[in-house]
């Protein structure tokens, strides 16, 4: 398809107890899980007939290198190689150079030129049509940089992005939104993450569900925290970020009903409010609230989602990447 250059085509769990990992996505999401093939030691996150996302134990060279568990994200391209020399040639590292996984597709691994790191992937196979989320899948895919300029030229170059709307969020700059052209749905934002936020540039993906507010109240009931939210958003959705029992940030996101098709862009605006306004002390939680009349409870909301974000400098090795891929449908 056209449209498979810059699709968000396959989210991987690197985590610690992969066990006790798919146990709470399940219960918190609704996912069920499936090993891969013959393959133990991979799992498959799926609804139904469909695959959504991968789940393995993070590697013992990974954790020497410092990575905790995390969401690793993948971008689809037409050739894997290429982008990898192109993304090269930008400024960007090659973390985990070009592979195939066999029956499955070509994958590479890279860190962007501020530091954030994220996948590429060419399937063997015919991928479906892109189709607006549902309950379940990724809605929204979020980059938290030092330099949301240079991060958006460079990923324009690499799968075509465009700008589509942008938010100025005042004193904490602008919220830039992306999609593909050809798609017309917009899939993501970036933003210059404050200094008061820890860790390096990362991506963060949102996970649909039929309520973001009472998911939030189940994540902390299964033992996991809550950073940011549950909030209402521009648009009248909702988002909450959380952190599992392992140590990996996820998101949530929920749709208000027959909302039309811009309000796929909510998520963005909230959590870049969230992130941006934290005190020296960095001791205290808050929530934002929407834009116009929600503009003033939204400086409520600061510190939340900024104990969070940690995306590991290298990726999760040759194995924690080629195994990511083997359950892709895509």
């Amino acid at each position: 398809m056209s449209d498979y250059r810059g699709r968000f085509v396959w989210h991987e769990l690197l985590t610690t107890d992969p066990k006790a990992a798919g146990a709470f996505f399940s219960k918190i999401i609704g996912w069920k899980t499936q090993p891969w093939g013959t393959d133990g030691s991979y799992t498959l996150f799926v609804s139904g007939s469909r695959q959504l996302a991968g789940l393995m134990v993070l590697p013992e060279d990974a954790k020497k290198m410092g990575a905790p568990p995390n969401w690793l994200t993948y971008v689809g391209t037409t050739d894997v190689d290429e982008t990898a020399r192109l993304a090269t040639s930008l400024g960007a590292r090659v973390l985990k150079a070009p592979e195939d996984i066999p029956g499955a597709g070509r994958f590479a691994v890279l860190q962007d030129p501020q530091g954030a790191t994220f996948g590429i992937y060419k399937s063997h196979q015919s991928p479906a049509a892109d189709a607006a989320p549902v309950v379940g899948d990724f809605s929204w895919h979020e980059l938290a940089t030092t330099d949301a300029k240079a991060a958006l030229g460079f990923y324009q170059r690499l799968f075509g992005w465009e700008e589509t709307s942008a938010m100025d969020m005042g004193e904490m700059g602008v919220y830039q939104m992306f999609g593909q052209s050809k798609q017309g749905r917009t899939l993501g934002g970036l933003f210059n993450k404050p200094s008061q936020m820890p860790g390096p540039p990362a991506w963060v993906a949102y996970i649909k569900v039929p309520d973001a507010r009472k998911t939030a109240d189940a994540i902390k009931k299964a033992g996991a925290k809550v950073i940011n939210g549950p909030m209402e958003v521009p648009g009248g959705d909702w988002i909450a970020q959380g952190i599992d029992q392992q140590g990996a940030m996820f998101a949530v996101h929920s749709a208000v009903a027959a909302a039309p098709a811009a309000a796929t862009a909510a998520p963005a605006k909230a959590s870049r409010k969230a992130a941006a306004k934290k005190k020296p002390a960095a001791k205290k939680k808050a929530a934002s609230k929407k834009a116009a009349p929600r503009k003033k409870a939204a400086k409520k909301s600061a510190a939340r989602a900024k104990s969070a974000r940690k995306t590991p400098k290298k990726s999760a090795t040759k194995k924690a990447a080629a195994k990511g891929k083997k359950g892709r449908r895509k």
